[in-house]
């Protein structure tokens, strides 16, 4: 399903849950007026149709020992290597997105680690070495100024 018809109520719920994923049913319903049943539909609807993919836990990486994120622009020897060198990617559990994109690469991927040298071993051992990468630029985010959701909710109608 391309465009799945979804209403001024599923995109409170979305718009809420995407402030505090972890807000319970019960209580979305008393802010939205309905009841946790209508919730409970809604939010299944919403994951039928593919809008909803799941929910994640937002973790400070550098509390963990992580204090390097990375963007890493990958050139391919080929555009058709694109599926295997993904498939690829995913085993490497540093890299935590990457997007086929336009441009002067192929890949952009977005990577964490420890420090510099952690940087530098994945690159030279994990990365580059995959089939079909012809080389990689990388770019060090020295800090994260805007991480935000879209917002989606339309403006409420007057009578």
């Amino acid at each position: 399903m391309e465009n799945p018809e979804i209403d001024q109520l599923d995109r409170q719920i979305l718009s809420r849950l995407l402030e505090d994923g972890k807000t319970p049913y019960t209580d979305l319903a008393k802010q939205l007026f309905v009841s946790s049943g209508t919730i409970h539909v809604r939010m299944r609807k919403l994951e039928n149709t593919g809008i909803v993919l799941g929910s994640t836990l937002i973790v400070d990486y550098y509390k963990l020992g992580y204090a390097i994120t990375a963007f890493l622009g990958i050139y391919l020897d080929k555009s058709s290597l694109y599926g295997e060198v993904a498939l690829r990617l995913k085993e490497v559990k540093e890299v935590v997105e990457a997007n086929y994109i336009t441009g002067s690469y192929s890949i952009l991927a977005k990577i964490i680690c420890r420090d510099t040298n952690h940087l530098h071993e994945i690159l030279r051992n994990k990365i580059q070495p995959i089939p079909g990468i012809q080389r990689t630029e990388t770019f060090i985010s020295l800090e994260e100024t805007i991480g935000r959701r879209v917002e989606f909710l339309e403006p409420e109608k007057e009578d």
